[in-house]
Parts: C-alpha cells; structure tokens; sequence
C-alpha cells in the first residue's frame, strides 16, 4: 500500500496532550500537518497545540474528548467536519494502562481498559473513516496497539485483551480499506519512557517496595523516547507499513515467537514465574 506525505493533510490525533500522541503531534506539525487534536485533559492539549503553533505548526482543532464516551466523539466528529470536511490521516494513540494478576483485578478494571482502549478507536473508526472513504482521496489509519497485543506478557491479561483486540480491528481493515486507498499502520510499541511508565497501576502492589522499583526500572532502561515512538509512526505512514515496531527487541521478538512457538512459551513461562515470585516476595516482606 502507498504511503501518504502528511505535509498539507488534516491530520487527527487522540491522546495528543501526552506521551507518544504528544510526540507525534509534535513532529507532524514540524512536516506541515493540519492538525486536529484532542485528548481527556483540556489545558495539557491546549498547552500541546500552543507549542505546536508557536513552532510555526498549523492546528485547527485542539478539543478535549474522552473518546470512551461515543456521544462525545461523535459531537468532535461534527465539529471537524462541518469546518474542515473529512480526514486524510487518524491516528488512534489515547489509551491507559493497568496490570495485575486475575484474581486482583475487579471488574471495573477490565471496563475501563476496554472502554478506552478498544472502543475508544472503535468510535474514533466509526465517525471518521466513513467520511474519508466517501471523499475518495485514501488516506491512512494508524492503530497504537503494543508489544502486549502480540506477547502473553505476564499480568497483562485486561490490557493485553484490548491491545489484542485492536490488533484484530486492524488485521481486517487493513483488506477491508485497500479499495478506497485508506493504508492501516498497526503500532506495536515495547517500552516507551511516558508518564505511562511511573503512573501504570499494577493492582494488588506497592509500587514503592524496592523490588518493584527494581523492575520497573529494568523496564525503563530498555525504553524507546516518545519522540522515537514518533518517528517511527510517521515513517511508518510515510512508506505504508502494516506493522510498525518502535524497539527491535520488539520486532525480533515477534518473527521468533511466530517461528519458534516452544521458545516463545519457555521465555513466557519464565517472565511470568519471575514477576510472580518478586511480587510475592515484596509482599511477605511489606507485612513484617
């Protein structure tokens, strides 16, 4: 599938206040994207678009949204489109994080992630690529998924249901939306060093304890920047690719789990046991 030149094109991007969608919306505003923006928190995106235009970038819209609420999508939708028509690019990248083993995950946990996470880019799908297959110009959809929408990472379990979850929706579309020139780009990050990282709730621990910072900290040294993660997105518009991986441990770690499943399950196996008996451990030694 051809790429699309973001330059001159009206660009959307959810969760644009923070992290990898304030980093993207940075630097497609330095290529000379028309952008629209929105986020849950109203004065960091207002502060992110104000950067932006300082830059000399170009953004139109910069309206806060929780995009897990269809009613409000669907009044941002209009919005844009009554005063700029349809999208040529929509960049799905809000999401939030939370980890814990299933017997320490409450219902409202597993809600909240799917709601945000997998129907936050569903209602963003619904009101927006229908109007930019009816315009006839292509375009490109970008998907933010992760390294746990392709691993069964340990105590992943309610966010790797969503991430897995949108690595369908885009597995589908990206046939389904060839024939009106709309490409489908799939992120598929590892770590990246966001507020993401030191704010992840991770039910049922202290995060505290010096043995969870310890692998916290693991996990933050092998992290990507936002601005990476950025530029790896943008590339990945740029030249059509299906699957886009901002860390080769990522993309190396995918072709092997594919190729050579018995590994893949020893190495998961492994990860899981680790996690579990730190956790155990901080937790016998945070009750004496």
């Amino acid at each position: 599938m051809a790429g699309v030149d973001i330059s001159g094109k009206h660009v959307l991007i959810t969760g644009a206040a923070s992290g990898i969608g304030r980093a993207t919306a940075v630097a497609a505003g330095r290529r000379g994207a028309r952008l629209h923006l929105t986020d849950l928190r109203a004065e960091a995106l207002d502060a992110v678009a104000g950067e932006i235009r300082a830059a000399g970038g170009t953004v139109l819209t910069a309206t806060a949204a929780d995009v897990s609420d269809h009613d409000a999508v669907v009044a941002l939708a209009a919005q844009i489109h009554a005063a700029h028509g349809s999208m040529d690019v929509v960049m799905n990248v809000a999401g939030i994080s939370t980890w814990g083993s299933v017997d320490r995950l409450t219902h409202e946990h597993w809600r909240r992630l799917v709601d945000v996470n997998l129907m936050g880019p569903i209602h963003v799908i619904e009101c927006f690529v229908p109007p930019m297959m009816a315009a006839g110009r292509g375009g490109h959809l970008v998907n933010v998924s992760s390294a746990a929408g392709l691993f069964g990472l340990p105590w992943h379990a309610a966010y790797s249901a969503t991430k897995f979850g949108l690595r369908g929706v885009s597995e589908v579309l990206r046939f389904d939306l060839r024939e009106h020139g709309i490409g489908v780009s799939l992120v598929c990050p590892g770590g990246v060093a966001t507020p993401l990282v030191g704010t992840v709730d991770i039910v049922g621990v202290n995060r505290e304890h010096p043995r969870i910072k310890r692998l916290v900290h693991h996990f933050e040294r092998r992290a990507v920047t936002p601005e990476h993660a950025a530029a790896c997105i943008l590339a990945g518009v740029r030249k059509g690719r299906y699957m886009v991986y901002t860390s080769p441990d990522i993309r190396f770690g995918h072709f092997w789990a594919q190729r050579l499943p018995v590994a893949y399950e020893l190495v998961m196996r492994t990860m899981n046991r680790t996690l579990s008996r730190q956790v155990a451990k901080a937790r016998a030694e945070g009750m004496r």
